[in-house]
């Protein structure tokens, strides 16, 4: 994430509202302690950082970037994380995290996820900056789609929205266990409900809680502008703001 931005008007109806979204689970037995294959597309401060916890967490992982192999070897020498090509990353993945500019999501291999494991999750962290950096996408502004869902229509995979609003030094520093009144809670949305269980558990073994914001079309309660976006919180407080949250984008968020 890069600047996040909190509006926090009140909006009536968050008691009714705040009932849509799940509080905080466990992860899903089949998952908890595995080790897991994991491509992460994208080597800037949220996907460093991921392949910094996920490899200290023992699972395999592969990470790229644009630029290749070759600019990532401090990285993988740092982690033990394995350096490909953007086409390799998925390949065997059970989990691929894509965290690259909206802009550039275009750009990705076609058949990027072909050789992925069956049923593969795939996480999508971006947002849309159309003034900041991804200047004016059509189906975003005029056709109304949530972020993700349009990311999911570019690479033909049902995606998970995660880690959007999450600042990347969080990652590092604000992973709590399991109960610690102090563990903050993020918001995850997706409509594969398989794929969202595993996502919810790996955010658990990473030390967050997790409340359910629903399917990729409520996933305007995490984007940017929101009052979610960049809240570290529990999973009440976070509750609430995803509630308060209002489909219509600040000026700030528009082209």
């Amino acid at each position: 994430m890069e600047v996040p931005c909190h509006p926090r008007a009140a909006t009536p109806g968050i008691s009714r509202l705040s009932r849509r979204f799940a509080p905080p689970s466990a992860p899903p037995p089949e998952k908890a302690g595995q080790v897991m294959k994991i491509g992460i597309i994208g080597a800037g401060n949220i996907g460093g950082n991921l392949t910094r916890r996920l490899t200290a967490l023992g699972h395999d992982v592969s990470v790229a970037n644009s630029r290749g192999p070759h600019t990532l070897t401090a990285l993988a020498e740092e982690t033990g994380a394995t350096p490909v090509t953007v086409g390799d990353a998925a390949r065997g993945a059970q989990v691929v995290v894509i965290t690259v500019p909206v802009k550039a999501v275009p750009d990705l291999p076609s058949g990027l996820l072909d050789g992925a494991a069956d049923g593969v999750a795939v996480i999508d962290t971006g947002n849309y900056y159309p003034q900041q950096r991804d200047g004016r996408i059509a189906a975003i502004e005029d056709e109304g789609l949530t972020e993700s869902r349009w990311t999911e229509r570019q690479i033909g995979h049902p995606v998970i929205k995660a880690f959007n609003g999450t600042y990347a030094h969080d990652l590092l520093d604000k992973p709590k266990p399991k109960g610690d009144p102090a563990r903050i809670a993020l918001p995850v949305a997706g409509d594969d409900e398989a794929a969202k269980r595993v996502v919810r558990g790996l955010l658990d073994e990473l030390g967050f809680d997790t409340v359910d914001t629903g399917g990729l079309d409520d996933s305007w309660r995490q984007q940017p502008g929101t009052p979610v976006y960049g809240l570290a919180a529990g999973a009440e407080e976070v509750t609430k703001a995803l509630a308060e949250a209002s489909p219509e984008r600040s000026a700030e968020f528009r082209a």
